[in-house]
């Protein structure tokens, strides 16, 4: 058996292999599909999620370097939808088919919690998740309107 503290809940699993990445862990065994696959090599960020409020891609990430850290996906961000990063997404309509945007909105929320007042080309080196819509400038503007919430 293996413990993993997801989104503030200590969750016990039974019959799931260290070396089992932890994006499948998030969407097989504990139902929460807000992750999405998207490469499976770490090469487009739709799995993103943090360990201790850091980005990592779930996908390349397997079980066992989890440990007893923090695990927060798309779900345990806000209940409500009321984080920063989400308000300002739907302010701007970032999305547009949708499918990176958890990715996104995860990677931008670590970021402004080491740079709340990030440039435009901060957020060009940080935020490297692909968007195949190209919804790149409303993402650029929705993480600085998500700025100056979180600056106020």
């Amino acid at each position: 058996m293996t413990k993993i503290k997801v989104n503030g809940t200590v969750h016990e699993l039974n019959d799931v292999s260290e070396d089992t990445p932890l994006l499948w862990v998030l969407r097989d065994h504990l139902g929460l599909t807000g992750t999405k696959y998207g490469c499976g090599v770490s090469e487009c960020g739709a799995c993103t999620v943090h360990i201790d409020g850091e980005a990592v891609q779930s996908c390349v990430t397997d079980l066992s370097e989890v440990g007893d850290s923090e695990v927060t996906t798309i779900e345990g961000l806000s209940e409500d939808g009321s984080h920063p990063v989400q308000k300002a997404w739907k302010e701007f309509g970032v999305p547009q088919c949708g499918y990176c945007q958890v990715g996104q909105i995860m990677m931008a929320a670590a970021m402004l919690k080491s740079n709340s007042a990030p440039t435009d080309e901060d957020i060009e080196r940080e935020m490297w998740n692909i968007c195949r819509c190209g919804t790149y400038p409303r993402i650029r503007a929705a993480v600085k309107a998500a700025a100056q919430e979180i600056n106020q």
